[in-house]
């Protein structure tokens, strides 16, 4: 027999029960797999798009940079005066279970000029808002990649699962129920044999009384 099960009626319905609720649990690890991987697909054509975007960004940031440092000469002094970043804020989203982050940038200190107008020129303008485009095209990059991969382990986990039950104990569970069966089966027929000898025998007797 598949499983060391004692090979009684009520072991058969309780095995059958056991395999209506695997075939049900497979069922539904097969549609969560399906939804995350759709959700992931997504995320990875976003997230090629803002790679793109951000490649664009980066370029036109360092552009900008180095035609400023080229009209003004070393622009570190001028963005040491710009305020560090602490706005950065993260939530979480629940898909099929899977926590994904949210990232968002509340920016703690307005976009504005934070160095002398009169000492500079559009150029450190530009590069200005060319690396702030990049900063928040970086904070949505980093929600989409995390998000991406998360989705991956918890899809590598949901394929395990699935395959456990539908490779290992879904198999079993009909094995052991065709093997109970068999012995069930076996046992009605040697009964059923038993009781025709046993009636056999009371007629014979009946009739040489």
């Amino acid at each position: 027999m598949a499983q060391q099960v004692f090979p009684t009626k009520s072991n058969l319905m309780a095995t059958k029960r056991s395999l209506a609720l695997a075939e049900q649990g497979y069922d539904l690890m097969d549609r969560k797999r399906n939804i995350l991987v759709r959700e992931m697909m997504q995320l990875i054509d976003r997230a090629a798009g803002i790679q793109d975007r951000i490649s664009a960004a980066y370029a036109e940031a360092y552009d900008a940079l180095q035609k400023a440092n080229i009209m003004l000469g070393s622009v570190g002094e001028y963005a040491g005066g710009v305020p560090v970043e602490h706005g950065l804020r993260l939530s979480t989203r629940s898909v099929m279970g899977v926590e994904l982050p949210t990232l968002s940038l509340q920016t703690t200190s307005p976009l504005g000029i934070y160095y002398d107008l009169e000492s500079t020129n559009g150029t450190l303008d530009v590069a200005y808002l060319k690396f702030n485009e990049v900063k928040t095209l970086t904070v949505e990059l980093a929600e989409v990649e995390t998000s991406v991969i998360r989705l991956a382990e918890a899809i590598q986990k949901t394929q395990k699962r699935a395959n456990a039950l539908g490779n290992v104990q879904i198999p079993q569970m009909q094995k052991t129920i065709k093997s109970i069966d068999e012995v069930l089966g076996e046992r009605e027929r040697e009964e059923f044999s038993r009781l025709k000898v046993i009636k056999a025998q009371k007629e014979k007797q009946a009739e040489e009384a």
